[in-house]
C-alpha cells in the first residue's frame, strides 16, 4: 500500500494506536500522511513523541492515552506541552506498564488486566475512573484493573517486512509494536524496505520477527519513514533537525514557516526538504 491508501481507510473519531517510543522508530511517514488528511477528533494511544506533537498541533487529537510525550533528548514534546496548557487535548495519563497491559488485554480480547502498576501512586488520583479488583484466591490481594486499550487501527514502523505483513526489527528494542498490532481491528506496517520472506532471517535471528502477518492489513515501503526519529541500526535520530523542530514549535510564526517548508507537500517533498536543510546546515 501507499501511506495515502492507509490513511484512506481511517475515519474521523477513530482510536488510533501509534507504535515506537518517544522519538524512536515512530511511523512518521504515516503520521505525515495523517497530517495531510481531513481526519480529526482522534483518540491516540501512544508512548508519545513527535507523532503526538504534530497531530496535536494540527488539531487532530481529541483525546490522548499515554504514559509520556517526549523527544528523548528534549524532555517534553513542545506541541504536546502547549496543547495540555491550553486544554486542547484530553489526557488519560497511565503508568508505562499500564499502557502495556492495557494493550495486552486488548490483544487477548479481555476487558481488563489485573496489575500492581499504579498502586500507591497518583495515577489513581488523576484517573478516578480506574477500578481495583480483589484476588479471588486466599491471598485476597488488591490489583488495579487496567481496562483494555482496544484500537480501531494501529500504525507501526519496522526495519524490514515482507509483502505479507511479517515485520522485523533490527534495533535494540521492540517498543511493543506487536501489541499495538494485535490490539487493533486493523494494523498498518511501514518499513524501511520490503524484502522477500526468506531474507528476513539473513540480518538477524527469528526472535527479531516481531510482527506476524496475521495481524497486519497493509504494508508500506517508505525509506527514512521514521525520520526525524531513530530507526536503529538504519539511522539514528536526526538531532539537528529535531532541534530545529523544537525551536520552531515554540514560536507561532516560526512554526508556520517550518510547516510550510516541511509539511505542506507529500512525503517525497518532505524528504527533499530535509536533504536541503542538511545541505544548508553543512
Amino acid at each position: 500500500m501507499t501511506a495515502e491508501e492507509v490513511v484512506g481507510r481511517l475515519e474521523s473519531g477513530m482510536t488510533i494506536g501509534i507504535g515506537g517510543w518517544g522519538s524512536r522508530r515512530k511511523p512518521m511517514a504515516l503520521v505525515r500522511a495523517l497530517l495531510r488528511s481531513d481526519l480529526s477528533d482522534l483518540t491516540v494511544v501512544s508512548y508519545g513523541g513527535p507523532d503526538v506533537g504534530l497531530l496535536a498541533a494540527a488539531g487532530k487529537v481529541r483525546k490522548l492515552v499515554a504514559a509520556f510525550v517526549t523527544l528523548d533528548s528534549v524532555p517534553l514534546e513542545p506541541h504536546f506541552g502547549a496543547a495540555r496548557q491550553s486544554g486542547a487535548v484530553e489526557l488519560v495519563e497511565l503508568d508505562e506498564a499500564m499502557v502495556m497491559w492495557g494493550l495486552t488485554a486488548a490483544a487477548q480480547r479481555l476487558p481488563f488486566m489485573p496489575v500492581r502498576a499504579g498502586l500507591g501512586s497518583d495515577v489513581m488520583s488523576v484517573n478516578p475512573e480506574l477500578r481495583t479488583v480483589t484476588s479471588p484466591y486466599d491471598d485476597r490481594e488488591q490489583f488495579v484493573a487496567v481496562p483494555a486499550l482496544r484500537l480501531d487501527a494501529a500504525l507501526v514502523h519496522l526495519n524490514r517486512a515482507d509483502a505479507h505483513g511479517n515485520g522485523q526489527y533490527l534495533g535494540p528494542d521492540p517498543y511493543f509494536d506487536d501489541l499495538f498490532c494485535e490490539a487493533a481491528d486493523a494494523a498498518y506496517l511501514s518499513c524501511e524496505r520490503i524484502v522477500e520472506t526468506s531474507e528476513l532471517l539473513k540480518d538477524s535471528g527469528p526472535q527479531s520477527l516481531l510482527v506476524k502477518r496475521a495481524f497486519v492489513d497493509g504494508v508500506v515501503e517508505t525509506p527514512n519513514g521514521a525520520h526525524f526519529t531513530s530507526c536503529s541500526p538504519d539511522y539514528d535520530r536526526d538531532e539537528t533537525f529535531q532541534r530545529a523542530y523544537v525551536t520552531a514549535a515554540r514560536d507561532p510564526e516560526a512554526w508556520r514557516a517550518f510547516a510550510e517548508r516541511f509539511l505542506s507537500g507529500d512525503e517525497d517533498a518532505y524528504q527533499a526538504a530535509v536533504a536541503a536543510f542538511h545541505e544548508e546546515e553543512a
